[in-house]
């Protein structure tokens, strides 16, 4: 197996065991609890390339569904097609769409990361807010309220770290990479 196999294998298995490991740390409110699973999110989305992120996305939902219980709610299709399923389905497309937007601004790797994880925040809020809206069969707005509002603070607070953490982990990423 070539060099380049094995790092993304290993990255791709240590940030969905990441992702997984912020199911359980949370702040439970209702309908959708606190957690750091978005944070490993974002950050996957802005150090890793966009196929090792997504990877990393996807293999985290498969053992979900497999039934492992590494959703805040536990794990199987059950709990993915539950009120918070569309934040777990929204970690596709934002962690498709944040690496993306690294890549495309890779020179200005500080305003990348910044914009990477509110590219990569708002994916999670486009699909889980209808979704939550649907299961919870309320309006957007009050979609918006309850699956928001609440986490704002800590939206915030996961964007400060991402911004943070990125411009240092991404290079060395790439030179893990870039060794044959």
């Amino acid at each position: 197996m070539e060099r380049k196999q094995i790092t993304k294998i290993t990255l791709t298995a240590l940030f969905a065991a990441l992702i997984a490991a912020g199911a359980f740390i949370k702040i439970p409110l209702v309908p959708v609890p606190v957690t750091l699973t978005t944070l490993f999110v974002l950050l996957a989305a802005a150090c890793l390339p966009v196929s090792t992120a997504l990877l990393s996305v996807i293999v985290y939902l498969l053992i979900g569904a497999a039934g492992l219980p590494v959703f805040t709610s536990g794990g199987g299709i059950a709990a993915m097609t539950g009120p918070t399923g569309g934040y777990l389905f929204g970690m596709i497309p934002a962690a498709i769409a944040g690496s993306l937007v690294m890549k495309a601004l890779e020179s200005r790797i500080r305003l990348a990361s910044l914009v990477s994880a509110l590219v990569s925040t708002f994916c999670l809020y486009l699909v889980g807010l209808p979704w939550l809206a649907w299961q919870m069969d309320i309006s957007l707005a009050a979609a918006f309220i309850s699956g928001f509002v609440p986490f704002i603070i800590g939206d915030t607070l996961k964007i400060i770290v991402t911004v943070t953490v990125a411009p240092s982990v991404r290079p060395r990423i790439k030179e893990l990479f870039a060794r044959e």
